[in-house]
């Protein structure tokens, strides 16, 4: 009979070790990670090509579906956003500017919420909203379709359903994320600055501005667009991929919406991890 310490330790027979236990979900996680990657990146290649090609095939069909998108995900949130963007100006603007008054550091004011607002919140919470607000929504429709067998119907009437279903989509989410990204911007920084001028601050409006626009550098805006432009692209691409691309049934709708936020939010922070040495180096 074995009586080292290894051989007490050592798994019975047909039973997985500890490390087994422990590692086999994240392993799963992985390749499950990984293949979501690649069909996503097949879907997103399937999606380019046919704007590509089908640009010009049937405009009044799919121009005021892209309208009704962008009127959906873009005007319809705005209350929401603007809300949002006054929220982050009284939290992160007037506070931030307020301790920064205090320490005698005024100069400080414009290249920090430069990075905090401009650079970094204000593209991920339009992004976000979005997400939210209508994501979800759009990937239970899409769903439901596909599970009621209305896309297969679109197909034997001979259309594209991507052409039909995905293309508006992608591009009224991605116009929708770029412009409200420009409302957060803006609502943060005007109702930051109000509330630090009703709590003393002795600057007027002029030279606050000016310090906020003194720290922007030429390259913030192409990489801003840049940056909103790849969020509202992923999103929506993951959006269509789970809500269309998979068969699903009814009872998985739920679960495929779950899988897509989480995967949505996952995406916006990698590309907006790999935007920070571009600003750090320019």
């Amino acid at each position: 009979m074995p009586t080292s310490a290894g051989a007490a330790n050592a798994p019975l027979p047909g039973r997985p070790s500890r490390w087994a236990i422990v590692f086999a979900p994240l392993g799963h996680w992985l390749m499950g990670g990984l293949t979501d990657c690649r069909r996503i990146g097949a879907f997103a290649l399937i999606t380019l090509t046919t704007v590509a090609t089908k640009s010009r095939v049937a405009r009044r069909v799919i121009r005021p579906l892209i309208q009704r998108q962008i009127l959906r995900a873009g005007v319809r949130v705005l209350p929401i956003v603007c809300f949002l963007g006054a929220a982050l100006g009284v939290a992160i603007v007037g506070q931030t500017t307020q301790l920064l008054m205090q320490v005698g550091q005024t100069k400080l004011i414009g290249p920090l919420l430069v990075n905090l607002v401009v650079r970094e919140l204000a593209p991920l919470s339009a992004a976000l909203v979005v997400l939210a607000r209508v994501g979800t929504a759009t990937v239970t429709e899409l769903g439901t379709a596909r599970a009621l067998g209305e896309v297969e119907a679109l197909e034997a009437l001979g259309i594209d359903p991507i052409h039909y279903l995905v293309v508006p989509r992608v591009v009224g989410i991605t116009t929708a994320v770029v412009s409200l990204t420009v409302y957060v911007i803006l609502f943060a920084l005007g109702v930051g600055y109000l509330f630090s001028f009703l709590r003393g601050l002795p600057m007027p409006p002029g030279e606050f501005f000016g310090i906020i626009a003194g720290s922007l550098g030429w390259v913030d805006f192409p990489l801003l667009a840049m940056k909103t432009m790849a969020f509202g692209f992923l999103a929506s691409l993951i959006i269509c991929y789970h809500g269309l691309a998979q068969p699903l049934r009814l009872e998985e709708v739920g679960e495929a919406t779950t899988r897509t936020v989480a995967q949505t939010v996952v995406a916006c922070l990698l590309v907006d991890a790999l935007f920070v040495p571009v600003y750090i180096f320019l």
